[in-house]
């Protein structure tokens, strides 16, 4: 069931506007405005109703918030209001609203233009998640990546937790397509990938394609050393597939990991330890191959091999 927010100081007007939505979608109301924009930022609904005149911050305010946050700006807003002459309304279709209701509310009205913009958010929705998926692996592409990881590095740091990010691909990809053919090389990425989204599966994990045979992975939460681990299980496990390789390089088709942990700050953006974690496989390449090498909160190298 879809997810609707209710934002109205009046819970006699916020009763009626469940009474007439709760059928079809699951209702939740806040009657301050800061309480509406802490549900909007933590909870995924697919439409926010949001009165105009409330006390202290009032509704332009609060849509103005909405389109600010990254988590939220997608979200459709429909201001309500009983204020009807034409000012108000531009002013709030510039801010960003999709639509206007106005009270007294006709039910029929409402639920037409609620189902309205909860199926349209639902097709940009969609589109939008096929934009950002990876068409040869179905794991999300470099651009959900860079969406992704400014969401959660702001998270990060507001929280002050552990923020991880490795880069990993194939070794020798180049003399592996060369042997065997392109076609070969789709099909070892797609296992790879498959093989790493399967230990990568927990709602604080996110992995993606970068670009060719190259992968990226955000992992939230954890110490250095349990990340420094848990990669080298799915370093083996792509070892484990036992993928021929040519026997000039190595037996099997194998990974190199490059990583690093940190406690976010302000200062620095997450693009820096991206950096980072690419001279971590650098290192990776250059002492070997198939191997994880990660730099701790210290910035002190851990090495696998």
């Amino acid at each position: 069931m879809e997810k609707i927010l209710i934002v109205d100081d009046s819970v006699v007007q916020t009763a009626q506007l469940k009474s007439i939505l709760e059928d079809e979608y699951s209702v939740t109301t806040a009657y301050t405005a800061e309480e509406g924009l802490r549900r909007a930022s933590n909870e995924n609904y697919s439409l926010i109703l949001l009165d105009v005149v409330m006390p202290g911050m009032d509704g332009f305010t609060l849509l103005k918030k909405l389109q600010e946050e990254i988590v939220t700006q997608s979200v459709p807003v429909i201001l309500i209001t009983s204020l009807s002459d034409v000012e108000h309304e531009q002013y709030g279709l510039i801010l960003g609203a999709v639509d206007y209701i106005t009270k007294p509310f006709n039910a029929m009205i409402v639920k037409a233009r609620v189902n309205t913009h909860v199926k349209l958010y639902n097709y940009r929705r969609q589109v939008e998640h096929q934009s950002m998926t990876d068409q040869l692996t179905g794991i999300a592409n470099r651009r959900r990546y860079d969406r992704y990881s400014e969401v959660k590095w702001q998270e990060a740091t507001r929280l002050q937790t552990p923020f991880s990010v490795c880069i990993f691909d194939i070794d020798n990809f180049k003399m592996y397509n060369d042997t065997f053919g392109h076609p070969a090389g789709d099909k070892v990425i797609a296992a790879v990938a498959k093989t790493a989204a399967a230990r990568l599966n927990r709602s604080t994990d996110f992995v993606a394609r970068y670009g060719g045979e190259e992968f990226v992975s955000i992992i939230l939460g954890d110490r250095a050393e349990k990340i420094f681990a848990h990669l080298q299980k799915i370093r083996q496990a792509v070892e484990d597939l036992h993928i021929p390789h040519s026997s000039l390089v190595s037996e099997w088709v194998t990974i190199s990991v490059g990583g690093v942990t940190v406690v976010p700050t302000a200062e620095n953006p997450c693009s820096v330890y991206l950096k980072i974690a690419d001279t971590m496989l650098y290192d990776a390449k250059r002492h070997g191959r198939n191997q994880v090498v990660w730099a701790d909160e210290q910035m002190r190298q851990l090495w696998e091999k």
